[in-house]
């Protein structure tokens, strides 16, 4: 009962942590005339991913180098064949031709690159740096690019980011959502380490199912209701996008500040996260879309990798 409570606890804080942050900061930057666009790009982006920022700095910065980097390769896996499976199960997902273009190969980029990095058993500081730098590039193409598309976009950034609290409230927000991301990246991490120890499992099965599926519920919530209203676009950039962020940022700032170790993390995990990114391609490519069948053999495939973590 004590895990389990450490366990919502610490979910609830870092899910209202990251949306009061997210609030916050995005109606603070909005109220001193920085575009909705680029801080949909920016800030949002950021924000979605702060749970999994915050628990694998503070995994690694206690010694929990497995569940650092389980988190970022496990929310990896989870947010294409769980997530993006759950969201076209509940109805097809129409795939922007760009996203196909640019964004998933990217993802596919950014995660051989891991790979490649972690040849040697680890991940150190000048790599770190090298995601950080590409991180930024990443970003100023991606306004870039997307402020010479067309108006839509914009219009689109604008009436999802509408500034409703003025700067006093908005600087509440993002306080009180650092201080909850803080504490519920500590509680679940307690949870999560607890759990491990009750089921005699390591920090890296916990680190690739348990938290890596925790931090990754603000992905869910968004692909779903995203799915729902029938903006198919926003629930597959948001899979994709969070992927790329969650190597080149969490990564990249975790190895910066403590070298982050592959040791209890296998080939065949990582193995599973480049194969969850390159299925997106043929998936997307027949039809513009990912159909129900489709979604449900996703979701049939985590659960089957789930079985063979744990088993």
């Amino acid at each position: 009962m004590e895990i389990l409570l450490y366990l919502l606890g610490g979910l609830t804080g870092l899910f209202l942590g990251g949306e009061g942050l997210i609030r916050g900061s995005s109606s603070l930057a909005i109220r001193v005339g920085i575009s909705p666009l680029v801080v949909g790009l920016t800030i949002v982006a950021f924000g979605t991913s702060s749970p999994e920022l915050l628990v694998s700095l503070k995994a690694a910065l206690i010694g929990s180098n497995s569940i650092a980097l389980g988190n970022v390769v496990g929310s990896n896996i989870a947010n294409i064949a769980l997530i993006l499976g759950i969201a076209a199960i509940i109805r097809p997902l129409q795939v922007h031709a760009n996203v196909i273009k640019r964004e998933i190969p990217i993802m596919i980029v950014v995660s051989l690159l891991l790979i490649f990095f972690l040849l040697d058993g680890k991940l150190e500081f000048i790599e770190g740096l090298i995601f950080i730098i590409l991180l930024i590039a990443y970003t100023i193409v991606n306004i870039l690019l997307s402020l010479k598309e067309n108006k839509e976009i914009e219009k689109e950034f604008e009436e999802g980011l509408k500034s409703k609290l003025n700067i006093p409230i908005a600087s509440v927000f993002i306080i009180v959502g650092l201080v909850l991301l803080f504490y519920g990246a500590d509680f679940f991490l307690k949870g999560a380490i607890a759990l491990a120890k009750l089921f005699d499992v390591s920090d890296a099965v916990i680190g690739l199912t348990v938290v890596a599926v925790g931090t990754s519920l603000p992905e869910l919530f968004t692909s779903i209701v995203a799915t729902i209203k029938k903006e198919s676009d926003i629930a597959v950039g948001n899979a994709v996008g969070s992927n790329i962020f969650n190597i080149l940022s969490i990564l990249g700032i975790s190895a910066i500040i403590i070298p982050i170790s592959s040791a209890q993390i296998s080939i065949f995990d990582f193995g599973v996260m480049l194969a969850a990114a390159l299925i997106l391609l043929p998936l997307s490519y027949t039809g513009y879309r990912i159909s129900r069948l489709e979604g449900l053999l996703l979701v049939l495939g985590y659960i089957v990798y789930i079985f063979m973590l744990i088993k």
